[in-house]
């Protein structure tokens, strides 16, 4: 199954509305915190390809792109045999095994490809199948692996009203089968609909129907047939603005309903593309960037209010084309991004963003991280977008800094790094580095 689409990112927002999407404080509202890392970092994977013990390290929740052709194949009127799709893809050995392995497991439904036409009784079909999914691979359910369903990835072959009939359809389903079940849109906009993604106006008055709006966005500088990518606090790409564009809709018109990044992520290749091919000038990005940008996306989205943040992809068998060098792996081989989302959700994995103390693109960015238990040291990330070694004035307020540690790029590369004094100012990089703090001003 092909899984990359080239997506087409709307039109660059101007370069003052993008420096007023920075300056936004965060969403989260007073009763409800961020959610603690282990429960936002996500990875994309796929079916029976996915290894959950390789991927354990760099996930605590996994999206899945399911395809109900395999459950339905011919004949959507009829059900398949669980925990078996029709093609006889055994979901309970699937999601049985990412659930063993400590995953927390988001389906996507996918009938993006599926023709319209391919469904005996649209509505009728997509509400069957649906509630059935939920009851048997829900919470609760007899293969109780799934917590999330997503309706549709990237469904925009179908169109507005078509979605919406399937949408009401297989909600009513997944509700009646099984309450516990989550629900999610597919990818969604602020804006209107598109081949890609839908308008969130679509979804404005059918809030009992899901409880989380998703949206995929890509850092892309230049599009077709360049296809080249940014670093991601880059204003002049609508990547930050368009999700704050969602979740200032979601503020609007959905108070209370979590925000997901499902797709985000940069390819990185080993291979140049086909001078006469149809990727001819198509360009990466380099190992250490999509690396570092993964990382830095990831608490960038944390400072914005997301809940949760899906890489992708999971692994990559290193084409020099579009969507398909994104891994944290290559050939199942660890990408410097795998070592460094690991190490972020390694010192992370318990802790919850709390506040920006510096939010600059001059003069660079740190975020605070306290923990969930108490007493633990607080976390500050500090990072420059574009620059190295660049100064950063810190203030303390009296704290000492018990470590200091630098986004690793290999497996056995060391990240202690000199911590700076109480007075002193931090040098920071396009590496973002973590500092451990003492939870109270020091005694001496």
């Amino acid at each position: 199954m092909k899984l990359f689409l080239p997506r087409s990112p709307r039109p660059s927002v101007t370069l003052l509305a993008a420096l007023a999407v920075l300056a936004l404080p965060s969403v989260f509202p007073a009763a409800e915190p961020a959610p603690l890392f282990r429960e936002f970092v996500g990875l994309n994977g796929h079916t029976v390809n996915f290894k959950p013990d390789l991927y354990q390290p760099v996930c605590r929740v996994v999206r899945d792109y399911h395809p109900v052709e395999w459950d339905l194949k011919d004949d959507t009127s009829t059900l398949p045999e669980w925990p078996f799709a029709k093609n006889r893809v055994s979901w309970e050995k699937v999601y049985g095994s990412w659930h063993a392995a400590g995953l927390k497991i988001n389906v996507c439904l996918i009938f993006d490809n599926m023709k319209v036409t391919a469904w005996k009784d649209l509505a009728k079909d997509a509400e069957a199948y649906a509630r059935s999914f939920a009851q048997n691979f829900g919470p609760g359910g007899k293969w109780p692996y799934v917590e999330t369903v997503e309706i549709g990835n990237e469904p925009g072959l179908y169109d507005d009203a078509t979605y919406i009939t399937l949408f009401e359809a297989m909600t009513k389903g997944i509700r009646e089968g099984n309450p516990k079940m989550k629900i999610a849109t597919c990818n969604v906009e602020g804006g209107k609909s598109d081949r890609y993604w839908k308008g969130a106006e679509l979804f404005r008055n059918l809030g009992s129907h899901y409880d989380v709006l998703q949206i995929h966005r890509y850092a892309i500088a230049e599009q077709w047939p360049v296809w080249r990518r940014t670093y991601p606090e880059n204003p002049k790409v609508p990547y930050l603005s368009a999700i704050q564009d969602l979740i200032d809709w979601r503020n609007a018109h959905a108070a209370g309903k979590p925000v997901w990044v499902t797709e985000f992520g940069w390819d990185a290749s080993s291979k140049t593309p086909d001078p006469k091919g149809e990727w001819a000038k198509w360009q990466d990005s380099t190992d250490e960037e999509q690396a570092r940008w993964l990382v830095r996306s990831f608490f960038l989205f944390a400072e914005m209010g997301v809940d949760k943040a899906f890489v992708y992809f999971f692994n990559d068998e290193d084409e020099a084309k579009l969507h398909a060098a994104s891994g944290l792996t290559r050939h199942y081989q660890p990408k410097p991004a795998y070592h460094a989302v690991a190490w972020m959700l390694r010192s992370l994995e318990n802790y919850r963003f709390t506040k920006a103390v510096k939010k600059s693109l001059d003069d660079g960015y740190v975020f605070e991280f306290t923990p969930e238990k108490a007493g633990e040291p607080i976390i500050w990330a500090a990072w420059h977008p574009t620059k190295e070694a660049h100064p950063l004035p810190l203030d303390l307020a009296g704290k000492k800094v018990l470590r200091q540690e630098r986004m690793p790029l290999a497996k056995d590369e060391p990240t202690a790094t000199a911590a700076p004094e109480a007075s002193g100012a931090l040098k920071v990089g396009e590496r973002p580095s973590l500092l451990w703090l003492e939870a109270s001003p020091s005694s001496s």
